[in-house]
C-alpha cells in the first residue's frame, strides 16, 4: 500500500472513529452527564466548548468565528504540506504523524461547521439529530464536543502550601476528545523523533521552512 494510500486510510479511520463516539455521545447524554469508565479515575463526561482543543474558550461568537476560520486555513495548509510530504516520498512515519494532525483538525472543524445546524441542543435532553425545528446554531457556530475524562489525582493544595492553600488539585483536568489527542500524539510524536523523520528530508519540505 502506498504512503498516500496509508496516510489517507489512517484519516478516515480517525474521522469514523471520532465522529461515531461525538454522535453517540450527543444523542444518548446531556450536558454534564458521565459515565465511569475506570472508577473516579476515568470516564466519559459530556461537555461542549466554543473554541479550541481542551476546553479552551476564545471571544464569544465573533471570536468563534475567527477561530472557525482559523481551523480552516489550518486545515488547507496541513493538507499542503501534507501532500508534499508524500510527493517527496518522505518519511512514513512523519507522513502519518501529520496524517493524524489533519484528521483531528478536520474531526474538530466538522463539529465547528455543522453541528449546530444538525443538532438539538444537550441541555435537558439529550440531542436530536436534524431536528425540526432547525439546529441549535448558525454554520461555523456550532460546539466542539468533549467526552475523555481523566481526574488522575483529585486532592487538595495542603493548607501550608504557598499556592491556593487548601483549594482543590484536579490532575489532569481538561476534558478532551479523540481530535485532541489526534492532535497531541502527532505533534508529539513528530517533536520525539524528529532527527529520525526529518533524516532525508530535503530541506525545502521540512516544517521549519515553512
Amino acid at each position: 500500500m502506498s504512503s498516500a494510500k496509508k496516510s489517507v486510510l489512517l484519516i478516515l479511520l480517525i474521522l469514523f472513529a471520532d465522529q461515531v463516539l461525538k454522535i453517540w455521545i450527543k444523542t444518548h447524554l446531556v450536558l454534564g452527564q458521565e459515565i465511569q469508565i475506570f472508577g473516579n479515575r476515568g470516564m466519559l463526561h459530556f461537555i461542549e466548548n466554543n473554541g479550541m482543543a481542551f476546553g479552551m474558550e476564545m471571544g464569544g461568537k465573533p471570536g468563534k468565528l475567527v477561530l472557525s476560520i482559523f481551523r480552516i486555513i489550518a486545515i488547507l495548509g496541513i493538507g499542503w504540506y501534507l501532500s508534499s510530504l508524500i510527493n517527496k516520498k518522505a518519511n512514513l512515519g512523519l507522513i502519518l504523524a501529520v496524517s493524524v494532525i489533519m484528521a483531528g483538525a478536520i474531526g474538530n472543524i466538522i463539529d465547528s461547521a455543522f453541528y449546530g445546524m444538525i443538532f438539538s441542543d444537550s441541555y435537558n435532553y439529550p440531542a436530536i439529530l436534524f431536528p425540526p425545528g432547525g439546529g441549535y446554531a448558525s454554520f461555523l457556530h456550532g460546539r466542539v464536543v468533549d467526552m475523555f475524562y481523566f481526574p488522575l489525582i483529585n486532592t487538595h493544595w495542603p493548607a501550608w502550601s504557598p499556592i491556593k492553600p487548601g483549594q482543590s488539585f484536579v490532575f489532569f483536568r481538561p476534558v478532551f476528545n479523540l481530535s485532541d489527542a489526534s492532535i497531541t500524539c502527532g505533534v508529539f510524536s513528530i517533536l520525539l523523533f524528529q532527527k529520525r523523520m526529518f533524516r532525508e528530508l530535503p530541506e525545502e519540505t521540512r516544517i521549519g521552512s515553512l
